[in-house]
């Protein structure tokens, strides 16, 4: 594979990102051309984010490096929530909402469910710490709860929304939670999300800190041009979406799959080199920096501009959400998988999406 003498990182996994970033600067409104150019340069700053948070990854070791992934992607996916919401629109007070429940439900049944699948059809079965899988989970639901259940049963102001103090202690419980969450995985109980690897492949020579720093760098501005550009191509999504007929929510969830495309696919390589334990490090990890991090943000966000927040979701999409968190709480009880585990999961994001399509 070439590279580059100067980083020793392949050349295309630098090479992508840059153009994408000149062919966003450029401009591709008006152009079909440049739409679809815009398109393959999108999926390819996917895959170069992918191959350099698999070089951070490796020289910092789990679960760290699926930590950086994590917040890296967070944070931009935070940065955009805002930024549309600042600029107002209809969609304004349940964008937040709507993002990161396609998010979670996205991560749950589709990452997650597709790495137990790609896991069960070529290792039959595959090995994790149980604990692990329950200390995320329980972290995991509590947040959700809090942020996207109880506002529909809270009286202080109208059903599905939070006083501004309700708010503060919300988005202040996340934090804390997603905080102690980091500090077991990576201080007091970091044995629990560590695989137990005897293969020698996995244990090549770290990259170099050059190396790495450029990797990390390169991620960046792989992660920032997969933002930007689906933002830009969200328009044209949007039209198609309205001329297949389906209705607006669809687009929430085409631009939330794209921005979790690189977890995604490295969640996949893991689970299909038989590192499952990387997978779901990987994929609750994720789920818990998007809520347990954006919430906070956007609050702060909101109070500070006056912009109305709705959290709180309807009875469709609650009965989903807890279908999907007891399902997977089911599949993770036990430290092993099986390919059932993930077409159960696949099911269930298959239901999402077609009752977006067809409520």
């Amino acid at each position: 594979m070439a590279s580059n003498a100067r980083f020793g990182l392949p050349v295309w996994s630098m090479a992508l990102p840059l153009v994408a970033w000149g062919l966003y600067f450029f401009g591709i409104k008006g152009s079909v051309l440049l739409q679809i150019l815009g398109g393959v340069f999108l999926i390819g700053s996917v895959l170069s984010a992918v191959y350099h948070a698999e070089v951070v990854a490796h020289k910092v070791g789990e679960p760290f490096g699926t930590i950086i992934l994590a917040l890296a992607i967070t944070i931009i996916e935070v940065a955009l929530i805002i930024s549309l919401m600042v600029a107002g629109g209809d969609n304004a007070a349940y964008l937040a909402r709507d993002t990161v429940f396609a998010a979670i439900m996205l991560i749950l049944n589709g990452i997650l469910g597709l790495s137990l699948m790609i896991g069960g059809l070529k290792h039959r079965e595959q090995f994790f710490g149980q604990k692990s899988a329950s200390t995320a989970l329980i972290t995991l639901v509590s947040i959700l709860v809090m942020t996207l259940i109880l506002p529909n049963f809270t009286t202080t102001t109208a059903e599905g929304t939070y006083s501004s103090a309700q708010l503060m202690f919300v988005a202040t419980a996340s934090l804390v939670l997603y905080g102690s969450f980091i500090m077991v995985q990576t201080v007091r109980h970091r044995d629990y999300f560590l695989a137990a690897d005897d293969d020698l492949d996995h244990h090549a020579e770290p990259p170099s800190g050059k190396v790495t720093a450029a990797s990390f760098g390169f991620l960046l501005v792989c992660l920032g041009i997969v933002v930007l550009l689906a933002k830009s191509l969200s328009p044209s999504i949007e039209s198609m979406v309205a001329a297949m007929g389906a209705p607006a929510a669809l687009v929430g969830v085409i631009i939330a799959a794209v921005v979790l495309l690189p977890e995604g696919l490295a969640a996949l390589n893991a689970a299909n080199r038989n590192r499952f334990q990387t997978s779901l490090n990987l994929a609750l990890g994720s789920a818990l920096a998007s809520i347990g991090l954006t919430i906070p943000a956007v609050t702060i966000v909101c109070l500070l501009y006056d912009i109305p927040l709705v959290l709180g979701l309807d009875g469709k999409s609650m009965v989903l959400l807890g279908l999907s968190t007891f399902i997977v709480m089911l599949s993770l009880n036990q430290g092993r998988t099986n390919i059932l585990y993930g077409i159960v999961l696949l099911v269930n994001l298959a239901a999402y999406i077609f009752t977006i399509i067809v409520p």
